[in-house]
């Protein structure tokens, strides 16, 4: 399902992810959503998208993502 806001990512999303690459998260993944309507593994296709748009940005270094 698409999320509204911030608050709504699940709690790995959250609790790793500083505040911009969420904002990168829930966007992304909501376009992909949207792109992937007719695909059964919707969802899971939806995460790995917006994961990797986190990942053309953020890097992490031990516990932390930070810009890269």
């Amino acid at each position: 399902m698409p999320y509204k806001t911030t608050a709504e990512l699940p709690e790995a999303v959250r609790a790793h992810l500083p505040a911009a690459a969420q904002k990168i998260f829930l966007e992304v993944f909501n376009s992909a959503w949207d792109q992937y309507a007719a695909r059964d593994d919707r969802e899971a296709l939806a995460h790995k998208v917006a994961w990797s748009a986190v990942k053309k940005q953020y890097q992490k270094h031990g516990d932390r993502w930070v810009k890269s």
